[in-house]
């Protein structure tokens, strides 16, 4: 079953270059709510500090707090982008992060490459791939632009393409960085089903959100943060 258990994780972004030290601890303090620590370094910024939980199978988690209080940065920290600096984090079971749809794409390439491309990135075999390929095509509603350079899609298509591959494949986490809207009103409304269905087919879903209501209507428990730390730990 999946699960999630962190230990006194702590998460330090080292700042090297220390120059004007003073107006960037102040500027740091604003922008991103975590503690200031110099060293031989420079300037450490304490995204996450210290902070222990468990998530079990079938929790649909809602982080919420201010900007800067370190949510997205524990999200990419289960996805495997950070590594702990202190104390550990397990997360047992497939992971699906929705933080960066267009990770790794290349505008040189065409969509039906960027596919395949984002897919590795993904960690999905290449022969799990060609089975779904239609499917995603399909969904994605680019018809022949899949053929072309992704330089030449619109912003729109871009997107779409990108939801398709990265909801075309189940996986025990969901990690999502606010509730996703793609494309226009026809596509946004289907994609929003297929997102649905996505969520439901995983075991835990982590969202970071600022909407109370979205939070309440999807989660099943509240973890608040604030500078780094959890300061609330709830059921709904």
């Amino acid at each position: 079953m999946a699960l999630i258990t962190a230990a006194n994780l702590t998460i330090d972004y080292p700042i090297f270059d220390s120059s004007s030290r003073s107006l960037k601890k102040t500027l740091l303090r604003t922008a991103t709510g975590g503690r200031i620590a110099n060293d031989s370094r420079g300037i450490n910024v304490r995204a996450i500090d210290g902070i222990s939980f468990s998530i079990d199978h079938g929790e649909r988690i809602g982080l919420m707090g201010p900007n800067g209080a370190g949510k997205s940065t524990l999200l990419r920290t289960i996805a495997g982008v950070y590594t702990p600096t202190y104390g550990s984090l397990l997360a047992k079971g497939s992971v699906a992060s929705l933080l960066d749809l267009s990770l790794g794409m290349d505008g040189e390439f065409t969509g039906y490459e960027n596919i395949f491309i984002r897919c590795v990135l993904m960690g999905i075999p290449k022969s799990v791939v060609k089975k779904h390929i239609d499917e995603i095509i399909e969904f994605s509603e680019l018809g022949d632009y899949i053929k072309m350079p992704m330089r030449t899609y619109s912003s729109g298509m871009h997107l779409r393409l990108s939801f398709s591959v990265c909801t075309a494949f189940p996986a025990d986490i969901v990690l999502m960085d606010e509730w996703l809207s793609v494309g226009d009103a026809d596509f946004s409304k289907k994609a929003e089903g297929r997102l649905k269905k996505f969520i439901k087919k995983s075991s835990i879903l982590v969202l970071a959100s600022h909407s109370v209501d979205q939070v309440k209507k999807i989660c099943t428990r509240i973890l608040t943060m604030d500078h780094g730390r959890i300061i609330k730990d709830g059921l709904i």
